[in-house]
């Protein structure tokens, strides 16, 4: 029996390559002839990099950068060295769990930091990137990035405008004077999950900035910000479309990426699924096991156990999940290609215990086990 495994994190509690090295455990104890490959697995967002940097041609990258309020920040990034390929979470610079609660407005938060991530890693020969825009504190369109990138966003003056949305209110010009030749020479792939676009009813302002500390005041304002920076950036650029699906992503960052970079946005799920190539291994398997910490009906939306799972149904491969929990409504999956669902959780404990990393282990062993006793007491009959 040849077994694919490639689980997503736990959130909180396993990463991608610990859940599939337990469910590996348990295989390899139960069924003696499996050949079992464990990938690592994520949709974009968090834990990208985690998984990425698994590769055998991965270096992790260290260093400090401006945060979401222009404070110090360690943040990390993933170079895959045969291919001088940057592997980016923009959240490590710019993300909305780097600010206390109370402190959280997007009127001054920026993602100039993850412009300074990307300096680092075009310093080191990178010119191909990977980005996940997922879990942002901003909503100041992506100048931030742009800034650091060596875009000039002036003000009436010809002054710098000041970070963060509240300095979309005295934009006034763009100059691309300034940028360094070789961005032209970079390719941007941007794993954004989000359909919205950059400004309206389904923008980012209106959408998004709430639960980033915006007030309905903030949010009128910088919806009508937003709109007039989308203007000038068609001086720029003729094709910039603040209406593109997922320009709003990131408090605009996906329309910063498009309209001034050679930027493309997709599907963060398809991205890792091909750097890992995992279509190769599920191509020769027998069986491919997948997961994540909760599988619920958000699962069928794009979420990287149900790319698994259309992975290897191209292929005719049964599918079988596991998961810290379960939701009533997730019987969805079973629509879209997971053959069958295991919850791991095995007594009534607290989520304190439960999202222990040892206890998860065990869980995670324990279910996987008594469903590989079975699978195997049907093979070899």
């Amino acid at each position: 029996m040849r077994v694919v495994i490639a689980i997503d994190s736990f959130k909180g509690s396993l990463s991608s390559l610990q859940a599939g090295n337990a469910v590996k455990t348990a295989i390899v104890k139960n069924v003696p002839d499996a050949e079992v490959f464990v990938r690592p697995l994520a949709d974009g967002g968090e834990g990208t990099v985690d998984a990425l940097s698994t590769l055998s041609e991965a270096e992790i990258v260290e260093v400090t950068v401006s945060g979401p309020l222009m404070n110090p920040v360690e943040a990390k990034y993933c170079i895959l060295k045969n291919r001088n390929l940057a592997v980016i979470e923009m959240a490590e610079a710019a993300g909305i769990n780097l600010i206390p609660k109370a402190r959280r407005n997007p009127l001054q938060t920026t993602t100039y930091g993850v412009g300074e991530l990307i300096n680092n890693a075009i310093a080191k020969g990178c010119r191909s990137f990977l980005i996940g825009i997922g879990g942002s504190a901003t909503n100041d369109g992506g100048v931030g990035m742009l800034q650091a990138l060596g875009f000039a966003f002036l003000d009436e003056n010809g002054n710098p405008i000041e970070p963060g949305a509240k300095g979309l209110a005295q934009l006034n010009s763009i100059s691309a004077a300034n940028v360094p030749r070789h961005l032209q020479d970079c390719q941007f792939r941007i794993a954004c999950d989000v359909k919205n676009p950059l400004c309206g009813e389904h923008g980012c302002s209106k959408v998004f900035a709430p639960q980033k500390g915006a007030t309905a005041e903030m949010i009128a304002s910088m919806d009508a910000w937003l709109c007039k920076y989308a203007e000038l950036a068609k001086v720029h650029n003729p094709k910039a479309d603040p209406n593109m699906p997922g320009a709003g992503a990131a408090g605009g960052l996906g329309f910063a990426f498009s309209a001034f970079t050679n930027g493309v946005l997709e599907p963060g799920v398809q991205i890792v699924l091909e750097e890992t190539s995992l279509e190769e291994y599920i191509k020769k398997s027998d069986l491919v096991i997948t997961g994540e910490g909760c599988l619920d009906s958000q699962t069928v939306m794009g979420k990287a156990p149900i790319g698994v799972a259309a992975l290897a149904k191209n292929y005719n491969k049964p599918v079988i999940a596991f998961s810290g929990c379960v939701a009533d409504d997730a019987q969805v999956c079973n629509d879209c290609g997971i053959d069958a669902y295991f919850p791991i959780l095995r007594k009534i404990t607290t989520p304190e215990e439960a999202l222990r990393p040892d206890c998860a282990v065990k869980n995670l062993t324990d279910t996987a086990e008594q469903v590989f006793r079975l699978i195997y007491s049907l093979t070899v009959k």
